[in-house]
């Protein structure tokens, strides 16, 4: 069973730091927020994140990324791809994420997340504005027909239980923040348009115009 730490300790007390994530983003020249990925396996969600971190990060900007590479194999090694652990799994990833915007960085997340409520509430840890939820928009067909790793064969051949788009739900985000075609769009274009979103909304741009 999976602790969600509701549990208050009387012996734990919250300590106000004085370096503030207002300052850290002053510092950076940028705003912190959580940009997160969500669509089909095989939708390019993680080859959008980390080619936008590159083109960011080429711009002088603090980033991460969150993917299962560097997930599943540490902070969530225990869990498997059941519905239960399906939402424990992404609710790690946006307590983890909070924790990063407020150290004044860009977090990327690029994660299927195939359940609304589970992404809403991630939504729901940070202030308004934080959460950017990006709907890396793939047909099926596309997806399956790219199956680089294999899995959707796999998939319709048994050989994976709960299986998004195959044999569990995905729940297309019904008013995301950002609507990508990545099923069709060379992938420069996907993140120009991305860019392009944070510009307009300044999260990032001319230091002076930013409003931190």
């Amino acid at each position: 069973m999976h602790r969600h730490g509701n549990e208050r300790n009387e012996n734990i007390v919250w300590h106000e730091a004085t370096v503030t994530r207002a300052r850290r983003e002053q510092a950076n020249g940028h705003r912190s927020v959580i940009l997160w990925f969500t669509g089909l396996s095989g939708a390019g969600k993680s080859t959008l994140a980390h080619a936008l971190e590159e083109r960011l990060f080429q711009m002088g900007m603090r980033t991460f990324v969150f993917d299962g590479d560097n997930v599943r194999h540490g902070l969530c090694a225990d869990l498997g791809f059941s519905a239960e652990d399906r939402v424990e799994n992404i609710r790690r990833i946006g307590e983890m994420a909070k924790l990063i915007i407020e150290a004044g960085v860009i977090a990327l997340t690029a994660f299927i997340s195939p359940f609304r409520s589970d992404r809403e509430r991630v939504r729901g840890l940070v202030r308004e504005g934080d959460f950017i939820e990006i709907y890396c928009r793939a047909s099926l067909d596309a997806c399956e027909a790219r199956d680089v790793k294999g899995l959707y064969a796999k998939a319709r051949a048994g050989e994976i239980s709960d299986f998004t788009g195959i044999s569990s739900p995905y729940e297309e985000p019904e008013s995301p923040e950002l609507v990508v075609d990545t099923g069709s769009r060379p992938l420069d274009e996907c993140v120009e348009q991305v860019i392009a979103y944070l510009t307009d909304h300044q999260f990032i741009g001319h230091r002076e115009s930013l409003r931190i």
